[in-house]
């Protein structure tokens, strides 16, 4: 094949997944720096008090970490997907506990928002998750695990919401977060095709964050248990 032929089928091949553009780079280098610099040094004492430190959360927010896809228009980074994975690898190499509160937050929490909220659930709840407000994912229990379409939490409907009933288990950033997004089933009836999303902020009446684990690692990172008792969830909260 002539040596021109050859340049220009280079030229229209796509950049190796192992080759990171300049901007992905330098956002990996400046998430590496603060990592190494600022959340490192907190790891061992965090670990050996099974608490994250608060200071250092703060800066995650301030920093644009936990908002990093989020659009610009509601006060995010408006980053990408991929950006958010090089974060959070690059803080877990610093601490795990870190990484994964950066992790359920980017990853779960505001991705869940980007793709099923209403724009009022959008406009209500991302400022609040770019500038201070730590989310959990609230899926998982006793007998749902593995089995998530087994849940026994409940959800019966109102005039004007839902009214929660059960429990969740091992549920990630449960001691610091400020906004659940829980899984309950609405329609027993038809199995899995019942169960809906809701969001529920901390403190709602009939609400509790419950036992916290002591584990064996990754000890900053809070797992726990919710208990929801006549829960109430106004019907503007049902994520999609």
């Amino acid at each position: 094949m002539p040596e021109t032929s050859t340049a220009l089928l280079q030229q229209d091949r796509p950049a190796p997944l192992t080759v990171l553009t300049e901007e992905e780079e330098m956002f990996r280098r400046s998430v590496r720096d603060f990592a190494r610099e600022k959340v490192q040094p907190l790891a061992r004492k965090m670990d050996e008090e099974a608490h994250f430190d608060s200071a250092l959360l703060r800066e995650f927010f301030d920093l644009g970490l936990m908002g990093i896809e989020i659009p610009e228009e509601y006060g995010g980074a408006g980053g990408s997907f991929f950006q958010s994975i090089l974060a959070i690898e690059e803080i877990s190499y610093a601490d795990a506990s870190a990484g994964v509160i950066v992790d359920v937050q980017n990853t779960l929490v505001s991705n869940i928002f980007m793709r099923w909220a209403s724009e009022d659930l959008k406009r209500r709840y991302f400022p609040r998750l770019v500038k201070d407000t730590l989310g959990a994912f609230a899926l998982s229990e006793a007998g749902s695990g593995s089995d998530a379409f087994a849940m026994a939490c409940r959800a019966t409907e109102t005039s004007d919401g839902f009214v929660l009933n059960g429990q969740k288990l091992w549920i990630t950033n449960g001691n610091e977060a400020g906004l659940f997004i829980v899984f309950a089933n609405a329609n027993p009836s038809v199995g899995y095709k019942g169960i809906t999303a809701f969001v529920v902020e901390k403190g709602a009446p009939g609400f509790r964050v419950g036992k916290k684990e002591d584990k064996l690692g990754i000890r900053a990172s809070s797992t726990c248990e919710l208990l929801f008792e006549d829960c109430h969830v106004p019907r503007e909260n049902v994520m999609g």
